[in-house]
């Protein structure tokens, strides 16, 4: 079954790197998160601040650690223990670092970065501000267009966000947006990259596995 399953991942993301590419964005596609973590300890240098965005698919591949473990000034806010201010400060660290690391909620097949934020310095950083952003995404977040990629948010992404960040939301009981309203919302900011921002260097990685919510 697997070479069945390797054929339509290699093929469904050749379609989207070529997208990608035709939006201006550097893309690739790798086949094992051993790959990946292969090429981002070769694309990103030891001296190079990097700034980590809110994402479990980094911490899957496990880039984080080995750029801590080489000796990179990560900025990662993610960490536990932090205070508020601990954590906001390396946020905005984050928006002037040279590498911003970060997934993205869903990739179109028209080569598009769909993703919904709650304090929107994810989604800041992925389109100005660092000299460089990586986003590395597995096979499941690639989706047909960008209805289809809220459709995914909402379904997917938000619920179990919400779940592993214990938000008291209506979706972590019942596994799907609701639309709430409450103070703890996390669905705050929309945002669709259609191309490559004008100033920013932004290279996506996508990786035939399942990887992140």
């Amino acid at each position: 079954m697997s070479e069945f399953k390797n054929w339509h991942n290699q093929t469904i993301a050749a379609k989207v790197v070529e997208a990608l590419q035709k939006n201006k964005f550097t893309a690739s596609y790798v086949n094992t998160r051993q790959e990946a973590l292969d090429k981002l300890a070769a694309l990103i240098p030891g001296d190079a601040t990097v700034g980590i965005g809110g994402s479990w698919t980094i911490k899957e591949v496990g880039i984080d650690t080995l750029l801590e473990e080489r000796g990179n000034t990560v900025f990662n806010h993610n960490k536990p223990g932090l205070s508020p201010e601990e954590t906001l400060a390396l946020r905005r660290k984050q928006m002037t670092c040279d590498v911003f690391l970060t997934s993205t909620n869903a990739l179109t097949l028209k080569g598009e970065l769909v993703n919904v934020d709650g304090a929107g310095n994810r989604v800041a950083a992925m389109i100005f501000g660092p000299k460089k952003v990586i986003v590395i995404t597995g096979i499941n977040k690639i989706v047909t267009d960008v209805d289809a990629a809220m459709d995914r948010i909402e379904l997917f992404a938000a619920p179990i966000n919400n779940k592993r960040l214990s938000r008291p939301n209506p979706c972590t009981v019942t596994g799907e947006c609701m639309d709430c309203q409450g103070p703890t919302r996390i669905c705050n900011v929309t945002t669709v990259m259609h191309k490559k921002p004008a100033v920013t260097d932004v290279e996506i990685i996508i990786i035939g596995e399942e990887l992140g919510f």
